[in-house]
């Protein structure tokens, strides 16, 4: 049997996580056995829980669209154990990773060349490895971006942005949405402070306006965008009802939820254009797959196919 044996720790578990054949009784805490590829290179998407990512699906279509030879599979690394699962994987041929909740941050730290846009986030959702070297992207703001402007026809140019939340997501969205030079950017946070934290720390990149909710009075904004869980569980953000403007985009970074408490909201605000995050899903894995490949796939299709309609 060909393949890679990648064992760490200290000695709480014997050989019998080896392969028949292969135990040689060394004390173990961790090992993980990956067959050798040997024909199609090997890609995979780490989570915790993973089980219901659409990226195997998304990847196999691109690969099949594009006639590239590859495998990829989802793979549920333990809380405690990403780094461990990650190594074996690449000792095992791994040639790229995309990485989710709630490893990010993780991957990033792992990462020995982390891209600009990784470093401003502080985490990373792909990974690239050539030989001893980790290179780490965060293709999220990017997929966001050109989901707004290529699939809904959105120009940032001029426009007035509100992105909602404070957290990792918005960390990965300012620079990309900066690059379009858009009149005003905004980030309102329930917590203020954290709001502010973020214009520090991108001060040397652009001026934010930022504050907590109740700042918003007043102001209106063309481009809405939730980047928070609250499509997730249900609650809804403390928005003026005026801070969307007339013809107004409400864009919910969450997908496949339908008609999210967010998007609700803009409804009962008079808004008619409506989006959930699936192209930004899509068009954040389109960017990884020509990092890997070099061949960009097409995503109107992949769209299409992962659409809930927002109802």
């Amino acid at each position: 049997m060909v393949g890679a044996l990648h064992c760490t720790g200290t000695p709480t578990e014997q050989a019998h996580a080896q392969p028949e054949g292969l135990r040689d009784n060394r004390p173990l805490s961790r090992c993980l056995w990956y067959p050798k590829p040997l024909m199609t290179d090997r890609y995979a998407v780490f989570g915790h829980p993973i089980a219901h990512s659409k990226s195997p699906l998304i990847h196999g279509l691109f690969a099949q669209a594009t006639g590239q030879a590859l495998e990829y599979t989802a793979i549920e690394a333990p809380l405690e154990g990403f780094r461990d699962t990650l190594l074996a994987f690449r000792a095992a041929g791994g040639r790229g990773a995309n990485v989710t909740l709630p490893f990010k941050l993780q991957a990033f730290e792992l990462a020995t060349h982390p891209s600009e846009a990784a470093r401003m986030a502080g985490a990373a959702n792909a990974l690239k490895f050539d030989g001893e070297r980790i290179l780490a992207e965060n293709f999220d703001g990017m997929g966001l971006v050109n989901d707004l402007q290529r699939n809904l026809g959105v120009a940032l140019a001029g426009k007035r942005v509100l992105l909602c939340g404070a957290g990792g997501a918005t960390r990965g969205a300012i620079l990309p949405i900066a690059a379009e030079k858009p009149a005003l950017m905004a980030v309102a946070n329930r917590t203020a402070a954290k709001a502010h934290a973020l214009q520090a720390d991108f001060a040397n990149h652009l001026a934010l306006h930022t504050g907590g909710y109740e700042d918003l009075g007043g102001m209106t904004f063309d481009v809405v965008i939730n980047a928070t869980s609250t499509g997730l569980s249900q609650d809804r953000l403390p928005l003026p009802p005026d801070v969307f403007a007339r013809d107004a985009l409400a864009y919910d970074m969450v997908y496949g939820k339908g008609l999210t408490p967010f998007l609700q909201q803009a409804t009962e605000a008079g808004v008619d254009r409506l989006a959930d995050g699936v192209g930004m899903l899509v068009e954040q894995a389109a960017e990884a797959f020509v990092w890997w490949r070099g061949v960009r796939p097409d995503t109107r299709t992949v769209i299409d196919r992962l659409t809930v309609p927002l109802t």
